[in-house]
């Protein structure tokens, strides 16, 4: 006799989901834990991380922290000594890009960077530049930090062709 009920291996897709779902939300309760103040941030790196392996999701992990590092230490030290001007945002995008390679950083990580960086000198705020710089990158390392997490106790199997 032959079991009509379908089970949740067969259906990969709903797999995913679910596990994508479940880790963003930690991500966001984890960041609210810490009281940062935009914690949608958390969410957007974990849904970007997230991957079926491990191995996936820490090449792309290394590049999102390394990235945002970079863009969080360059847009607090240009925002305090430049402000928050146009000009000012051009020259660290360019800069940013030029000091990518010296750290090994790919053009993932500078786009990651790129993002950071117009994040904390685009965005109008009123706290200063090298808090902001902080909260984008400790909210980007809990997504990361979630989603790589997810891959090791939540592995999906790799689909196969």
């Amino acid at each position: 006799m032959t079991s009509d009920r379908v089970q949740w291996k067969e259906w990969p897709v709903v797999v995913h989901s679910v596990r994508t779902a479940v880790a963003a939300v930690v991500s966001v309760l984890t960041a609210r834990l810490f009281r940062l103040p935009e914690t949608y941030w958390a969410a957007l790196t974990t849904l970007v991380i997230t991957q079926s392996s491990w191995g996936a999701a820490l090449a792309v992990s290394w590049q999102r922290f390394l990235g945002t590092l970079l863009g969080a230490i360059l847009g607090a030290i240009m925002a305090s000594y430049f402000g928050a001007r146009l000009l000012v945002f051009g020259a660290s995008v360019l800069l940013l890009g030029l000091l990518s390679p010296i750290f090994h950083a790919d053009r993932s990580a500078y786009r990651f960077g790129g993002i950071t960086l117009a994040t904390v000198l685009l965005i109008p705020r009123t706290g200063p530049a090298g808090q902001i710089a902080f909260h984008r990158f400790a909210e980007v390392s809990i997504g990361i930090g979630v989603a790589l997490l997810l891959a090791i106790l939540w592995p999906e199997k790799e689909p196969t062709a």
